[in-house]
């Protein structure tokens, strides 16, 4: 099921007995069990038949006991069962996913990982239990998904904007959701859209001195701005990673690579090939354009090359700024 299958049902208080959420994204798994822990019982409710156990600090056997409880003056109890990837003899809990009891919600909120789904328990989970899979979204689904998110809540962002935060934030939808909601509050009565004037003053990331600007600038070789944004780089590190900064324009001249391979060149197929905002095709059409394709498989060559020089391979000892000054000459040149 879907997460707004499984949350549409629970509004209309439709139960099922087991609950397994997993994955490597957690962000779902906690709106799920947190939906759950505050919404199936009433306050008075909760007192004694609302039960929340840790998996590091519990066993199987002693979840099975506290499921096969009944409840003790209400309908339902609600057993959560929080880190339950950690449960000591997790396997045991086979016996009870077979036959659950319909008086309790068991929520198995197993994150990080997937399951095996060659155990006994995990079979009798994806056919018993309602099963949730929250998975980890790739850096170039996260500005649309913040775009979504702010959609909901009745707010808009700049294309621009959510790419910053994309690069800085990463792919924690958590840690994103927490940003976002500090900005709408920052944001007067009237506005209802996120710039990157925004993000530069709350959040501390500078509108022209980012990934974003960079990529920007080699795609127009615009020599000076490429090289104010490497020595800003250069002079603060700790933001701006080699490593990042690496990774960024390898993806970066990589979509500039796969233009002159692509036949259908309609606005529609090369936001779907580069996986961006259609508003950004343009853009990276006209990057394409500066670069031959013999030049951009070189400066890919440049970016791995340098990637292993700033890991310290054959003992290269050179800085990471000097690392990033030399790169983005031999880019631009």
């Amino acid at each position: 099921m879907t997460y707004e299958n499984i949350i549409g049902e629970l509004q209309k208080k439709i139960y099922h007995p087991v609950y397994f959420l997993y994955g490597e994204e957690p962000y779902y798994i906690d709106l799920i069990t947190g939906f759950i822990s505050k919404n199936v019982l009433t306050d008075a409710e909760k007192s004694f038949n609302q039960m929340i156990v840790y998996g590091k600090d519990s066993d199987g056997r002693e979840v099975m006991n506290l499921a096969k409880r009944f409840p003790m003056m209400a309908s339902l109890q609600v057993v959560i069962v929080k880190e339950a990837q950690d449960l000591n003899g997790f396997d045991d809990l086979v016996h009870y996913v077979e036959k659950p009891l319909k008086s309790t919600l068991l929520v198995l909120n197993y994150k990080y990982r997937n399951p095996d789904n060659r155990k006994k328990v995990f079979k009798a989970l994806s056919q018993h239990a309602i099963c949730f899979e929250s998975k980890k979204l790739r850096d170039y689904q996260i500005p649309g998904w913040i775009t979504g998110y702010l959609s909901g809540r009745k707010y808009s962002i700049q294309p621009k904007a959510a790419s910053l935060l994309s690069e800085f934030l990463g792919t924690d939808l958590s840690k994103i959701t927490n940003e976002i909601e500090k900005l709408i509050i920052t944001l007067s009565d009237k506005e209802t859209t996120i710039t990157p004037e925004h993000i530069e003053k709350n959040i501390g990331i500078s509108k022209d001195y980012n990934q974003f600007e960079l990529q920007n600038a080699l795609g127009n070789k615009d020599v000076l701005k490429a090289n104010r944004i490497i020595n800003y780089f250069a002079q603060n590190e700790k933001n701006n990673h080699i490593t990042l900064t690496i990774s960024s324009l390898y993806y970066y001249f990589l979509k500039l690579l796969k233009y002159y391979y692509v036949k259908d060149r309609s606005q529609k197929n090369l936001a779907a090939l580069f996986n961006v905002n259609p508003y950004f095709v343009s853009g990276l059409v006209e990057a394409a354009k500066r670069y031959k394709p013999v030049k951009l498989v070189e400066i890919i060559s440049i970016l791995r090359e340098y990637d292993m020089r700033s890991k310290g391979f054959n003992g290269d000892t050179t800085s990471s700024g000097s690392l990033l000054k030399e790169m983005i000459f031999k880019i631009l040149h």
